[in-house]
């Protein structure tokens, strides 16, 4: 679930370069999925 956000978020970040539409949203969302993901890859290390 997690991995699908992501890539549903990154494809949005990379059609935002062609269309000005959300961009800030689209940067800022971008943002907090990875720093979710790096997360839960070091709980997942850990565990």
């Amino acid at each position: 679930m997690l991995w699908t956000v992501v890539i549903i978020l990154v494809i949005l970040w990379l059609l935002g370069f062609f269309t000005s539409i959300g961009g800030g949203l689209i940067h800022i969302l971008l943002v907090i999925a990875l720093i979710v993901v790096v997360v839960q890859l070091l709980q997942g290390r850990r565990g």
